[in-house]
């Protein structure tokens, strides 16, 4: 009969402490939940997320962008860009339609109901972005900007 490992070393909680203290992407996940919460809350009356904005905001372009353009943007993969699309396409916000150039790719069209939603939504959204970063010391706003998007 064979043996049983040994019992794995517990992970002492100083080091429980210093992941919760000092890990980038705890800090980030927390922070990102906690900025997505306070837009849903603003952006609530119009029935939409603050990802729902963001996404029909990456639309907002002169020529309809494709999903894998969309994508890279919102560093989503194609799978869960196509599922955060669907309730937009069912209120009629958004239409998907096949490429006329290449008939493999997919572009994205906002909709009028959707570029009223979002002309909508933008005030709201700069309010709220505004006080935020009033509450950002001044200049760290951008420097936290740059400092994201380096971890791209």
């Amino acid at each position: 009969m064979p043996q049983a490992e040994p019992a794995a070393e517990a992970l002492p909680f100083e080091k429980t402490i210093e992941v919760r203290d000092a890990c980038l992407c705890l800090h980030v996940q927390r922070a990102a939940r906690a900025l997505a919460r306070r837009f849903d809350v603003v952006l609530r009356p119009l029935d939409l997320t603050s990802g729902q904005f963001s996404l029909l905001t990456s639309l907002n372009r002169p020529a309809p962008p494709t999903i894998g353009s969309v994508a890279e943007l919102l560093a989503m993969d194609r799978t869960t860009l196509t599922a955060n699309l669907k309730p937009l396409e069912r209120r009629g916000l958004i239409e998907v339609a096949i490429d006329k150039d290449d008939k493999r790719s997919r572009r994205l069209i906002i909709t009028p109901a959707g570029r009223e939603l979002l002309a909508k939504a933008y005030p709201i959204w700069r309010d709220a972005h505004t006080a935020l970063e009033f509450k950002i010391s001044h200049g760290s706003a951008d420097d936290l900007r740059k400092a994201l998007g380096a971890l791209l």
